[in-house]
């Protein structure tokens, strides 16, 4: 059976943690795994779709394709006729035919599932409304970078609770085994549903799950401190509106007083100064953006690496019964 990385929690807590270990040996060696490598000298292709404009994940799928020796074949916004002219159904099945995996940043978490339920080689969703796993491994690999095991360090995420980020950061840091807050304005909250899946995963590897509308109450104590843009693309209407509501979630000085002295800054850019984030907390000592931003191309080229060592053992099983 094909695997599909969809949502956090596709992946077990040891699967996760497989990903994160290999990352961190292609982050030392970046070219010793050349999984799209094809032979004799060739190379296998990548789908790499955008319904949304991108620059760091363009780059890192990009350039960690090419260093695993395969061919990333980009699709920008507009170019392609998926779930338009054609069905996802339809275009999953012409792509599997034609690339060893198919990555997608868009817009509804339910085209993301048409597409793996119709492929037959792996479906990465590299940012959806919902969900943004791919930037949640960079992050889980930058902080056990820092600050050591995962197991049982504190997380806080404030902000607008209800985004993709917010969502991913539940799912993933309860995989980890970490105790995860979450903490936004009233309406800005993650869904029930989400929580639920979240602390049900926490229940299993030992973490725990908070939400709140108390931002320090998210704060207090915690080894790491996380934000994100107050406008997500698509929300640029909102902009005025959401400044005003969320001004009481802003990462600056004071609310890091609250955090572990010790504790590190996360921010999966782009960032806005001055709003969600101060311009001494995010360029500041604390701040482990940078590595983080990094991070990406390791975890998306283990990912794919793992995915694709799975789908090739399912082939394999699938021959010899």
């Amino acid at each position: 059976m094909t695997r599909h990385f969809l949502v956090d929690t596709d992946l077990a807590a040891h699967e996760q943690a497989e990903v994160l270990d290999l990352a961190a040996e292609l982050k030392v060696q970046p070219f010793s795994q050349l999984a799209l490598a094809g032979e004799p000298g060739g190379a296998q292709t990548v789908a790499v779709i955008f319904d949304k404009t991108s620059t760091r994940t363009r780059v890192s799928f990009s350039s960690g394709i090419a260093q695993l020796g395969g061919n990333p074949l980009i699709i920008n916004p507009g170019e392609s006729q998926i779930g338009h002219k054609e069905s996802v159904a339809d275009s999953a099945r012409v792509l599997a035919r034609m690339v060893s995996a198919i990555v997608w940043r868009t817009f509804g978490q339910e085209g993301l599932e048409e597409m793996a339920n119709h492929s037959v080689v792996p479906v990465i969703n590299a940012l959806s409304d919902d969900y943004h796993p791919c930037q949640l491994l960079a992050d889980l690999l930058t902080i056990r970078e820092h600050k050591g095991d995962l197991q049982g360090l504190t997380l806080a995420y404030v902000g607008d609770a209800a985004n993709n980020m917010a969502n991913s950061y539940l799912l993933a840091c309860a995989t980890a085994g970490m105790h995860v807050r979450v903490a936004g304005p009233d309406g800005y909250l993650p869904a029930a549903s989400v929580v639920s899946a979240a602390t049900t995963r926490a229940d299993e590897t030992g973490g725990s799950v908070v939400v709140t509308t108390d931002a320090a109450e998210a704060l207090r104590g915690a080894d790491v401190v996380a934000t994100d843009t107050w406008v997500s693309m698509g929300q640029e209407d909102e902009t005025a509106e959401r400044r005003t509501l969320f001004a009481g979630y802003s990462l600056d000085a004071e609310a890091m007083s609250l955090a572990d002295p010790g504790a590190i800054v996360l921010h999966c850019l782009p960032a806005y100064r001055g709003y969600e984030v101060s311009a001494d907390v995010i360029d500041g000592p604390q701040s482990v953006v940078w590595d983080e931003a990094e991070n990406r191309l390791h975890v998306q080229k283990a990912l794919l690496v793992w995915l694709l060592n799975h789908a090739r053992a399912s082939t394999q099983a699938g021959i010899l019964r």
